[in-house]
């Protein structure tokens, strides 16, 4: 076994960030297929959206050495997210390593199995997702094991360091850079049309007439 420490990944652009906290999240699922965590991986503490830097984190099943010391890198806005190898009955995220995180202004914190002490980590505004709570723990073996800053499998997407990390009540999407940039601006000007289309549902109008599917299904039986 070894450890690995891969290189800091650069910032995301302010620009890029500043159109991603008025986007609503759902709205990019009508543009992208990849990406998505799968619906497992819910939040289990925290409110509101979360948007930022993916710090990736690989721990062994019992172990969570490398993420404590990862907690203790980690940069105003940045989201840890942690790969535990497919072990989701030791939690290896609690109260002192929510409150580590807290503390040096983490923007939220995506792990592949289980939290403990929610009771705990709800006060402090921390955003978590997870597949559940366990009151078994991982530990302190300092075992020569996981890695830092690599490339790691979250909720079944491969998740690179640097990634922009988005998620809601909704779930969770991780993206590159230049796929979100892609559809970015499209997205943001669905939801500014999003308004007049409810407002026209509101005034007798047929969601089929609206958006164009009843002139689709008219045309295959014509």
């Amino acid at each position: 076994m070894s450890v690995r420490i891969g290189a800091v990944p650069a910032p995301l652009p302010a620009d890029l960030l500043e159109k991603l906290g008025r986007v609503s999240f759902p709205t990019l699922g009508h543009y992208l297929e990849e990406g998505f965590a799968d619906p497992g991986i819910v939040r289990l503490a925290g409110a509101g959206r979360v948007v930022g830097r993916a710090v990736t984190v690989r721990t062994t099943a019992t172990d969570s050495t490398m993420l404590h010391h990862a907690a203790g890198l980690v940069e105003s806005g940045d989201v840890i997210v942690v790969d535990t190898g497919g072990d989701v009955r030791h939690a290896p995220l609690g109260q002192v390593v929510a409150t580590a995180l807290a503390l040096r202004g983490a923007a939220g914190a995506i792990v592949d199995g289980a939290a403990t002490d929610i009771e705990e980590i709800a006060p402090l505004g921390l955003p978590v997702h997870g597949r559940g709570l366990s009151m078994l723990t991982t530990k302190l073996h300092d075992i020569d094991a996981g890695a830092l800053n690599v490339p790691i499998v979250c909720g079944g997407v491969v998740v690179a360091p640097g990634d922009v990390v988005l998620a809601d009540a909704n779930g969770v999407l991780f993206a590159s850079v230049d796929v979100l940039e892609a559809v970015i601006d499209i997205a943001l000007a669905d939801d500014a049309e999003e308004p007049d289309l409810i407002q026209d549902l509101r005034d007798g109008g047929r969601l089929g007439d609206l958006t164009g599917a009843t002139a689709t299904v008219e045309g295959f039986l014509a």
